[in-house]
C-alpha cells in the first residue's frame, strides 16, 4: 500500500488538490468507482475506515450486469476465482412453504434465463471476497491511492472544489482533503449524506430482522435433496410476507440466515437455535460465527447529488436484501457516475451531464423498491392469507404451480433502464425505471446486448473506454460525420464499421451510438441524421451551451 502525504489547510481555504475524486468507503462501491476513475486516469483516494474487508457474508449475489463490469475493470477472472461454491455445484435459488423441507418449492430467481442478453455470465460470492478482489484492483492504478484507518467526520464545498475532514480510526490523527469533486460511499449512515444536507425518504416496515451466520454440516446433509442450488427463502403464513431466508457462504459448513424476531430481542433472550431448526423444518448441528440486527426499512435520499458532492451505493439507497438487488444496484451507481465524473474533469461534459446521474439512478431505485422487492412482499402476504394447502389443497397447489411461471417473469422484467433521460433519444413521455423487458433490439436508454461482430469477436470486445459509434452495414459519410463532430467536441469515439447483416437485423439499426456504460444513447437507420446534435444531447449538452473543446 502507498502511503499518501496530505496537507492540512481549513475546510474552506486552500485551492489546492490532494486528488480529483475524493472517494469516502472503500467497500465494493467505492472500490469499483475508483477502479472506473483510475482507469480513466482520474486521480482519486479512497478514505476506508477498515484495513480489512468485514467477515459479514452479504452481498453475494451478483448479476451478469454486474459481471461485465467486473470485465471491464479487469478483475472478472479473480472475482471468479475467489467464489467459495464449486463452480459445478451451481449457484441457484429455491422458494419453499411453510418450511425449508415441507412438501412444496420452486426454483427462484433464475438469472440464467437472461444470459443472452449480456456479455458475461452471473456468480455468486460472499461480499467481502469480491471487496478483496476490487481492493487489489485498485491497488495496482497509479492514479489510485488508498488511504485505510481513517473516517470522514465532516465535508464542505465552495464554487472551486469540495473538502472532506478525515479522523484517524485507532489514533488521534486528523486531516483535511482537497478535491474537484467528493463522492461518498459510506453506507447507509452516510457521514457524507448527512454533512451534505441531502434528506431522504424512509418506509418503515416495523419489522426487527436477525442475522445469523454459522456452521453447520448436517444443513448441508439435510439439503442434498435440492442440488445446485445455493439459497433458500421460506414462506410461512405467521410471517405476512416477510421472509425467513439461509444462504450459503460455502459448500457444507458456513451458512447465514435472515429472518424476522419479535421486537426487544437480543442476543441472550432469544433461542436462535430453535429458531434456525423451525424454519428448516428439522434439527441439524449449530455453532453460530455472529449473531446481529437489522431494521427491515427502505431508504432513499432525494437526490443523489448536491453541487460538487455525490453519494452511490447504500449511502443514497438502502432496502431489505430480498432479491439480491442491493451490491448490484450499487456498482450500477459507481459506473454511471465514474464516466460522468471524468468527462467533467477532463473537459468534454455538457453542462447536465453530471447532474443525469441522479436523473437516471435515483428513479431506478425507486422502481427496484416498488415494483420488485416490495410487490414481492405485498403478494406473498396476499398469497399466504387466501392461500392454506390444510384449508383448500387443490386451490392452494393451483396457485403454487402459477407463482413458478411468476418467478420466471420477475427476472426477464427486471431490466433497469433510462428511457427517460435527458442525455438518450429515448421516445417521447419516457421514463427510467427498473422495470422494462430483455431484446436484442438497440433501444435508446437501454443496455447493449451482445452481438457477435464479422470480425469473429463479440461487440462488447471492440466497444471503446468512451462512446462506440456501431456502423452495422451503414454509410461511410455518417461515421466520418460522428467521428469529425466527436474530434471537434474532444468526445472520445471509437467507429466500428461491420458490414455483418445479421448484427443490423439483431440490432434493428444501422448506426447505435453507446455510451461507455454500454448503455444505447441513441440508434437509428436515418442517414440524414444530424450527428453534432446526436453527440451533443449524449454529453449533455444543451442547443445554447458554447461549443464543447
Amino acid at each position: 500500500m502507498r502511503r499518501l502525504e496530505m496537507n492540512t489547510p481549513d475546510m474552506h481555504g486552500s485551492n489546492a488538490r490532494d486528488a480529483q475524486v475524493i472517494i469516502v468507503g472503500g467497500g465494493p462501491v467505492g472500490m469499483g468507482l475508483a477502479i472506473e476513475l483510475g482507469q480513466r486516469n482520474v486521480r482519486c483516494i479512497v478514505v476506508e475506515r477498515y484495513a480489512q474487508p468485514q467477515p459479514i457474508p452479504k452481498g453475494q449475489n451478483l448479476t451478469q450486469r454486474t459481471m461485465e463490469h467486473f470485465h471491464f475493470w479487469g478483475v472478472e477472472k479473480d472475482v471468479r476465482a475467489a467464489r467459495t461454491i464449486p463452480p459445478e455445484y451451481g449457484i441457484g435459488g429455491l422458494t419453499a412453504y411453510g418450511t425449508l423441507l415441507g412438501e412444496y418449492s420452486y426454483d427462484w430467481m433464475q438469472r440464467e434465463l437472461v444470459r443472452p442478453f449480456y456479455f458475461t455470465d452471473n456468480e455468486r460470492l460472499p461480499q467481502y471476497a469480491t471487496e478483496s478482489v476490487l481492493r487489489r484492483r485498485a491497488g495496482e492504478l497509479a492514479t489510485v491511492e488508498m488511504l485505510y484507518g481513517w473516517s470522514a467526520e465532516g465535508v464542505s464545498q465552495d464554487d472551486r472544489g469540495a473538502s472532506v475532514l478525515i479522523a484517524e480510526h485507532d489514533g488521534n490523527g486528523r486531516r483535511t482533503l482537497r478535491a474537484d469533486y467528493v463522492v461518498g460511499c459510506d453506507g447507509s449512515r452516510s457521514t457524507i449524506r448527512a454533512q451534505a444536507g441531502i434528506t431522504q425518504t424512509l418506509s418503515d416496515h416495523d419489522r426487527l430482522m436477525v442475522l445469523l451466520v454459522f456452521r453447520s454440516h448436517g444443513l448441508h446433509r439435510l439439503l442434498e435433496r435440492y442440488p445446485g442450488k445455493s439459497f433458500y427463502s421460506v414462506l410461512h403464513p405467521d410471517l405476512e410476507g416477510y421472509w425467513k431466508f439461509f444462504g450459503r457462504v460455502d459448500l457444507g459448513s458456513t451458512w447465514f440466515f435472515h429472518a424476522p424476531v419479535p421486537s426487544g430481542t437480543t442476543k441472550d433472550n432469544f433461542d436462535f437455535r430453535q429458531h434456525l431448526h423451525s424454519a428448516a423444518g428439522a434439527e441439524f448441528d449449530v455453532e453460530f460465527e455472529h449473531i446481529g440486527f437489522w431494521e427491515l426499512r427502505f431508504a432513499i435520499a432525494d437526490s443523489y447529488r448536491k453541487g460538487r458532492i455525490f453519494i452511490a451505493g447504500d449511502a443514497a439507497h438502502s432496502h431489505p436484501p430480498y432479491g439480491g438487488y442491493g451490491v448490484n444496484t450499487g456498482l450500477e451507481d459507481a459506473r454511471n457516475l465514474g464516466w460522468k465524473l471524468a468527462a467533467a474533469l477532463q473537459g468534454w461534459a455538457g453542462q447536465n451531464l453530471l447532474e443525469s446521474y441522479s436523473q437516471e439512478r435515483h428513479p431506478v431505485f425507486q422502481s427496484t423498491a416498488r415494483d420488485f422487492i416490495e410487490k414481492a412482499i405485498e403478494a406473498d402476504r396476499k398469497f399466504l392469507q387466501a392461500f392454506d394447502p390444510r384449508r383448500d389443497k387443490d386451490a392452494f397447489e393451483h396457485e403454487w404451480n402459477a407463482r413458478k411461471s411468476g418467478a420466471r417473469s420477475e427476472v426477464n422484467a427486471f431490466e433497469p433502464n433510462y428511457e427517460g433521460s435527458s442525455i438518450v433519444s429515448g421516445l417521447p413521455g419516457s421514463r427510467c425505471s427498473a422495470l422494462g423487458s430483455h431484446a436484442f433490439a438497440a433501444r435508446a436508454g437501454h443496455h447493449l446486448a451482445p452481438q457477435p461482430l464479422s470480425s469473429g469477436r463479440n461487440a462488447f470486445e471492440e466497444l471503446g473506454d468512451g462512446f462506440t459509434l456501431l456502423s452495422l452495414g451503414g454509410d461511410d459519410t455518417v461515421c466520418s460525420a460522428f467521428e469529425t463532430a466527436a474530434e471537434q467536441m474532444r468526445i472520445p469515439l471509437t467507429v466500428i464499421a461491420d458490414s455483418r447483416r445479421g448484427g443490423r437485423e439483431r440490432y434493428d439499426a444501422a448506426y447505435v451510438l453507446v455510451r461507455p456504460d454500454q448503455f444505447v444513447a441513441w440508434a437509428g437507420s436515418d442517414a440524414s441524421l444530424d450527428p453534432p446534435a446526436i453527440l451533443r444531447k449524449a454529453i449533455g449538452a444543451s442547443a445554447l451551451e458554447p461549443q464543447i473543446g
